[in-house]
């Protein structure tokens, strides 16, 4: 009996994952708990008896460390300590806009907190920027461009830094080939 309970369990996380890759448009994932954040666009939940890992969608934070003897970007450790303070062991509101790319799959999703959309208040604080690549089918992401200018113009986080600031792609890729063994 356990063997088929466990069965039903994966069939219906399998068709959970293939209706989030076939939906067009963003579909409500639901409330879960936020139990750790790994990075300052990074989460990991749980709820619905799942985990899910969640890439905050529209987003694009500094990156932290891939090692501990190395030096991430300026802003990574505060980006981090900053989305803890804000959602970690809280019951959000996460909406999924689709999986990222391999080798993740992270569910790119939007969350929210009492009304707060905490992607926007990432970029708000100066702690994340717009994400450059196409946002996702259903995002709305002129919300985030606007916090966008408004952070750079205060100068707030990262924007402080001007000339010397590094966008976390351009500094993916110049990190790339000394860490990323794929």
């Amino acid at each position: 009996m356990h063997l088929l309970s466990m069965k039903k369990i994966n069939t219906l996380l399998l068709l959970f994952i293939l209706a989030l890759l076939i939906l067009p448009m963003p579909c409500v994932a639901g409330q879960f708990t936020v139990t750790k954040v790994y990075d300052g666009d990074t989460i990991k939940a749980e709820g619905h008896d799942i985990i899910i890992y969640v890439l905050l969608a529209g987003i694009d934070a500094p990156e932290i460390a891939f090692q501990k003897q190395q030096e991430g970007q300026p802003y990574a450790e505060k980006a981090k300590r900053y989305l803890e303070k804000l959602i970690l062991n809280k019951r959000v509101d996460i909406k999924g806009y689709g999986l990222g790319a391999y080798p993740y799959n992270h569910l790119i999703g939007e969350i929210r907190l009492k009304g707060t959309i905490i992607n926007i208040a990432m970029i708000k604080k100066g702690l994340a920027e717009v994400c450059h690549e196409m946002p996702p089918n259903g995002l709305n992401i002129a919300p985030y461009r606007e916090a966008e200018k408004e952070a750079m113009a205060a100068k707030r986080g990262m924007w402080s830094l001007g000339a010397t600031y590094i966008t976390p792609r351009k500094w993916r890729s110049m990190h790339k080939a000394k860490h990323d063994i794929r």
